[in-house]
Order: structure tokens, then C-alpha cells, then sequence
């Protein structure tokens, strides 16, 4: 653990130097705020709330992309390869990167919460403690994701061809640039099987209070079963050395981080009613009444 920690506030330090990292991490999600807000909120306070929800889960999910593409470029120029002299053990190093990502991932939210407060007048915090357990899960899980794709890839330009691959997927098809509730049955139903669509979901159940905590705990539990699955695969198919090859083998391993999402979108697809609540909280917005709890829409 001792190890860990200070990996850690190498690994913040460093990815502070990250133009990358930065973009994706902190930019690209403000970027996003400003824009959901003018183009869909169209100035209603009474809109940011559930806007708020997806910008929040984009910045969560900015890390797999950055992530990604920063461990890459440290084995390429031979930085991991230092860390191993140290000495340092895979899941050292791969906890930090989690750990650092976290403590980085934080200060964005918390801007984007004062943001929609200050500037476009959001009049409700949401369930804060909700919205901190999913930001903490979901960071935690997308960032296992990252570390998975920067083990099985060799270059810059092969993490860059699969980033874009995943992230356009998780964009497009989890609510998160355009609300689930206006696209086709179909695509809806394909969406349940993506880890992306319960981290929006969840946010953005959770910043309008339409949920429990049974109810989120789903969404939780869902995405922590993918964390621990993502983070072994990574673990075990790591390298230090760019020279160093994953066998096509072992790269069938990497199945097994969406199999808790498979057997997820089964069960919504057969039995949940999760396509009706994202509807429900699309419809929300139309009206005009999102960001206000059940209780004070009776």
C-alpha cells in the first residue's frame, strides 16, 4: 500500500504534464457542459440537473481515454520499465494510476457542479451522496478499462484506432450525448448491455433524486463487478517492456470484463424496467420539471 500511495502522487504529478491527459480529463467535459447547456438547456435551470448528469459521466469516462493513451507512452519511452527497477509489482503500479486518476477526476466535478450553479442556476444539488458514489465507482472502473486497453496495445497509433473505437460506443450509444429516450427500441435495448449507459443512468438518476439506494445500488454493484473483473484482466496481461507481446490467447481475457454487462443486459432486456426510468427522465426534461425531486412535482 505504502507503494501504492506514492506512485500515486508520482503518477498526479506527471499527468499534470500530460497535454492528453488533460484535454480529456478536464477540458473536453467543460467543453461539454458549456455546450449541453446552451444547445439542449437552452437557458431553463430546470434542465442543467439532468444535462449535469451526463457531462458528469463523460468526465468519469474521459479517463479511460486518457489513461490509456498516458501508460502507453510511459512503456514507449521506457518510464515503466524505471518503475520496475524500483522495484515495483504490476498491481502496485496499476492501483496508483486508478488512485491518481480519481484524486485528478475530482476537482473537474466539483468545477461542473459550481458551474451549473453559478452560471446557468441550477437550484438543486441533486443527492450529493449518490452522485459521489457513482463519480467514485465509475472512475475507478473506466479507469480499469484504460489500464486494460494500454496492456494489450503496442503504439500510440494502435491505443488511439481502439480508444476511438470504445469511446465512440460508449458516447452514442449510453445516453451521454444523446438523450436514450429519442433514439430506436433497438438501440435502447443494445445500450443495456454497455457499462457506460448505467454510470449516465445512475448520474442521472441521482442528480434529479428519482432514485433509491436500492435502486442505485444496482448501477453500483454493476459497475464494481466490471471494476474487479477489469482490473485482474489488466493486471495479468500487463507489460513493462514495449518489446514484450500478449499472446492472441490471452487476449480472449479481455471478454471477460463485459461478461457482467452481458448477463446485466440480459436481465434488463428480459425483466428490468431501467429503459423506462432513462425514458421517464428524458421525458422529465421536455416538461420542464427535471431537477426537482418526486416529492415536489405532486
Amino acid at each position: 500500500m505504502k507503494h501504492t500511495w506514492a506512485l500515486t502522487k508520482i503518477r498526479v504529478r506527471m499527468a499534470l504534464r500530460s497535454r492528453a491527459f488533460i484535454f480529456f480529463s478536464m477540458v473536453m467535459p467543460l467543453g461539454f457542459l458549456f455546450g449541453y447547456n446552451v444547445i439542449f438547456g437552452r437557458g431553463e435551470p430546470e434542465a442543467v440537473p439532468f444535462l449535469l448528469g451526463a457531462v458528469l459521466a463523460l468526465t468519469v469516462m474521459g479517463s479511460f481515454w486518457g489513461l490509456s493513451m498516458q501508460l502507453v507512452q510511459y512503456r514507449e519511452a521506457g518510464v515503466l520499465r524505471r518503475f520496475r527497477i524500483a522495484p515495483v509489482d504490476a498491481g502496485a503500479l496499476l492501483g496508483s494510476s486508478i488512485l491518481s486518476n480519481y484524486v485528478l477526476v475530482l476537482p473537474t466535478v466539483a468545477i461542473e457542479f459550481l458551474i451549473s450553479r453559478w452560471i446557468f442556476g441550477m437550484r438543486d444539488w441533486g443527492n450529493v451522496e449518490q452522485v459521489f458514489a457513482m463519480v467514485s465507482i465509475g472512475a475507478a472502473t473506466f479507469s480499469s478499462f484504460g489500464l486494460i486497453v494500454a496492456s494489450v496495445t503496442n503504439t500510440m497509433q494502435e491505443t488511439q484506432v481502439i480508444n476511438n473505437v470504445i469511446w465512440s460506443v460508449f458516447l452514442f450509444l449510453s445516453g451521454a450525448t444523446i438523450p436514450l429516450g429519442v433514439l430506436p427500441i433497438w438501440v435502447q435495448r443494445v445500450s443495456l448491455f454497455l457499462p457506460a449507459t448505467y454510470l449516465v443512468g445512475g448520474l442521472q438518476q441521482a442528480m434529479l433524486r428519482r432514485s433509491t439506494w436500492t435502486e442505485i445500488g444496482g448501477d453500483v454493484i454493476a459497475l464494481g463487478v466490471g471494476l474487479g473483473v477489469a482490473f485482474g484482466v489488466s493486471r495479468a496481461l500487463f507489460r513493462w517492456e514495449p518489446e514484450s507481446r500478449i499472446s492472441g490467447k490471452s487476449k480472449a481475457w479481455i471478454l471477460a470484463a463485459m461478461v457482467p454487462f452481458l448477463l446485466l443486459g440480459v436481465w434488463e432486456n428480459t425483466y428490468g424496467s431501467r429503459l423506462v426510468h432513462l425514458r421517464e427522465n428524458f421525458h422529465s426534461l421536455e416538461k420542464g420539471d427535471a431537477g426537482q425531486s418526486p416529492d415536489a412535482t405532486k
